[in-house]
């Protein structure tokens, strides 16, 4: 059970600790946030309101213990990520548990996120030292006009603190997925874990904890966002910030001033469906990539763009999926929860009803109750409606039919967003081609769009982010360059 056993030092009452020093401590604010659990949408857990001055605290930790965790060989900082990883699966029903009940996760997807994510932590170990074990040696007379009396040895050193900030809908692995690369390359790190999420992300930490990682190294810090959110990103203590979220984004890269930011923003990620596709292929696709997780996935499929001759086809055979999905309770393991907020599902009710009032046609009944929306396919969208454009977040998905390859590739691309999208096609050639045209970080042909393999880059254009994420890519963008350059008075040239 959440908050007892191994993790009951966590829990102090009805309220979660946050952590910091290497000891679970309650704020001296004396308030808390509330967690709503979105299937009965009432308060699920309370976790600390962190002040500025903790904050402050946090990151002066932070600091020091850096500057010893660095010279921690990298063996030894190998050999903790693994314990970490094997405590976390070892625990994964309780954190499990917090999954489902404050952000509505089916019961069987929890438990594969938090074994995914201690899979990430040994993965990440393992490259970290493969990556970080090697460095490069340069002579200066491979540039013309230079002899060789020039020994360049390069290196990777860590950044010193950084920021992670993942989203409610992975708090878990998105976390890990920033928290080991920091480590394994010689950083601290400080947790800013979602409201919604928080406690899964509490019960996380402390199997790190648990895997004795030195005190400050790493931090977990709750509170409202009004009041340590741009303290947290604007602190001159910060050294790199990765986020994983929506339009916040934008505005802390505005702000964060001249450190290395990693930003994952959301998409609006097309699917586009030719004449010689596969259409089982694609309805079993676009049902799993639109649906799951109730749609609420950054690369979930949220536009259908199919061509006008095989477009009856697909919406028929999407019609007869959908109505198999579940709907209900995620202890239930139901396909389709609850949406993680009320606001939420307001703002998903608001783009239907403009679809609606705009001729789209509703190929199922629209029906909610709370927080809790049925899988919804929209035909016959069109570019004038915002459900073409915006990011629902949920399980509604639009179909627009297209009568050129060129319209597909060009509604694609007139979005503000370019995290992934994916085409359906047999023909290899049309799909490579198509492939190069779509202005998007990823693009999957004959699947649909996904975050993993969790060692595979993974990028956004536009507004969907900056930099690029994966194994090898988060742990190269945690470090930096050092050179020693060794100056000899005579050219030297080796044997022979």
């Amino acid at each position: 059970m959440a908050g007892t056993g191994v993790f009951s030092d966590i829990l102090d009452g009805d309220v979660y600790k946050y952590y910091a020093d290497g000891e679970w401590k309650k704020s001296s604010s004396g308030k808390t946030v509330a967690i709503i659990n979105p299937s009965t949408r009432k308060t699920q857990y309370k976790v600390q309101a962190c002040t500025q001055e903790e904050v402050n605290k946090v990151m002066e930790s932070a600091k020091t213990a850096q500057k010893s965790w660095a010279k921690t060989p990298l063996w030894k900082r190998a050999e903790l990520l693994h314990k970490a990883a094997a405590i976390l699966k070892e625990h994964k029903a309780p954190i499990a548990e917090c999954l489902v009940k404050e952000i509505a996760k089916p019961a069987k997807d929890a438990i594969t996120e938090v074994v995914r994510s201690g899979d990430l932590i040994s993965y990440t170990a393992e490259e970290g030292v493969r990556i970080l074990g090697e460095g490069k040696f340069l002579v200066s007379d491979s540039f013309p006009g230079n002899q060789r009396t020039k020994y360049c040895l390069t290196s990777k050193i860590p950044l010193g603190v950084i920021l992670a900030i993942p989203p409610f809908n992975y708090p878990v692995n998105l976390a890990v997925s920033k928290i080991a690369p920091a480590l394994i390359a010689g950083n601290s790190l400080v947790l800013k874990p979602p409201t919604q999420g928080a406690v899964s992300a509490l019960h996380m930490v402390h199997c790190f904890h648990l895997a004795g990682f030195p005190k400050g190294l790493i931090s977990c810090v709750t509170g409202k966002g009004s009041e340590i959110g741009d303290f947290l990103t604007m602190h001159p203590g910060v050294n790199c910030i990765s986020f994983t979220g929506g339009d916040t984004g934008i505005t802390i890269s505005k702000k964060a001033g001249m450190i290395p930011l990693q930003m994952e923003l959301g998409g609006k990620d097309a699917c586009i469906v030719l004449e010689d596709a596969d259409v089982d292929l694609v309805a079993a696709n676009i049902i799993k990539g639109g649906f799951s997780y109730s749609g609420q996935r950054c690369t979930a499929v949220k536009v259908v763009l199919v061509m006008e001759s095989v477009a009856d086809v697909l919406v028929e055979k999407l019609k007869a999926k959908v109505v198999k999905l579940t709907v209900g309770a995620p202890e239930d393991d139901c396909d389709i929860t609850p949406v993680v907020s009320e606001s939420s599902a307001n703002f998903i009710e608001g783009l239907v009803k403009d679809a609606k009032e705009k001729g789209a046609t509703f190929c199922q009944e629209y029906k909610r109750d709370g927080n809790l929306i049925w899988p919804l396919l929209l035909d016959n969208v069109r570019p004038d409606m915002r459900i073409a454009w915006e990011e629902p977040f949920g399980p509604v998905l639009p179909v627009i039919r297209i009568n050129s390859i060129e319209e597909g590739i060009h509604h694609c691309n007139a979005s503000n967003f370019g995290l992934q999208g994916c085409v359906f096609t047999k023909d290899v050639n049309k799909a490579i081609l198509i492939s190069d045209a779509m202005e998007t970080g990823t693009v999957q042909i004959n699947s649909a769009p996904a975050r993993g393999p969790d060692h595979f880059p993974f990028q956004g254009l536009k507004d969907s982010g900056i930099g690029s994420q994966g194994v090898t890519n988060s742990i190269n963008m945690m470090t930096k360059i050092k050179s020693t350059v060794i100056n000899l008075p005579t050219p030297s040239y080796t044997m022979g």
